[in-house]
């Protein structure tokens, strides 16, 4: 029995394992099956960026998240798992507009997105604060009252900060880009560094970098 089994070992052995392009090829078929057949409720990938590693996750209707590193991917994934579907699945060319879209903003490039997004992450009060966020262009800030009665809820100045700080869509939706009254940027998600970087883009002549 033991030539048997160090015979079965030795004609494994010999297997080549599968090279990094089989692999990615393997994930592409299964991508495209699952989408095919409607299994695929989010999409995501990742995005080097100035402000560090990005995750970009989609559903059918739209952008639903963008996560930075310090919020943990791997968690961010597993909440979208819990809250959107379980069917969540690496799928990087489902992404590859908001990818470009994303590259050509942190370049100077661009001063809005032009992206569909799925907003069913952020509800109530805080879906009101994050439709806000948009109106306020490039370039500008606006502070934490001023969103706050622009929402319809002048005295919710710390609930705005919460809807700011779990915008389900940063960047794409500028949550950077509200302030406190005296002007200085206040906390943000994604790290004050980032923030900061973030608003310096904006500036003329400013760089993220």
């Amino acid at each position: 029995m033991s030539t048997v089994d160090d015979e079965t070992a030795r004609l494994l052995a010999a297997v080549p394992e599968p090279g990094e392009r089989a692999i990615a090829d393997l994930h592409a078929r299964l991508v495209a099956r699952a989408q095919d057949a409607g299994l695929l409720d989010v999409a995501y990938r990742t995005l080097d960026a100035p402000v560090g590693t990005l995750l970009l996750a989609a559903t059918p209707v739209g952008l639903v998240r963008v996560a930075f590193a310090v919020q943990d991917h791997d968690a961010v994934l597993a909440d979208l798992a819990a809250r959107v579907s379980p069917r969540v699945l690496a799928a990087p060319r489902r992404l590859d507009d908001v990818a470009r879209q994303l590259d050509e903003y942190f370049s100077g490039a661009r001063h809005r997105f032009d992206l569909p997004v799925d907003l069913r992450l952020a509800t109530g009060f805080r879906r009101a604060v994050v439709e806000h966020l948009p109106t306020i262009g490039y370039g500008r800030t606006a502070s934490y009252a001023q969103v706050a009665s622009a929402a319809g809820r002048p005295r919710a100045v710390r609930a705005v900060g919460t809807a700011c700080a779990l915008n389900p869509v940063p960047l794409v939706v500028p949550c950077h880009r509200v302030v406190r009254s005296d002007g200085s940027p206040g906390r943000y998600a994604g790290g004050d560094a980032a923030k900061a970087a973030l608003l310096e883009l904006e500036r003329p002549g400013g760089d993220a970098s």
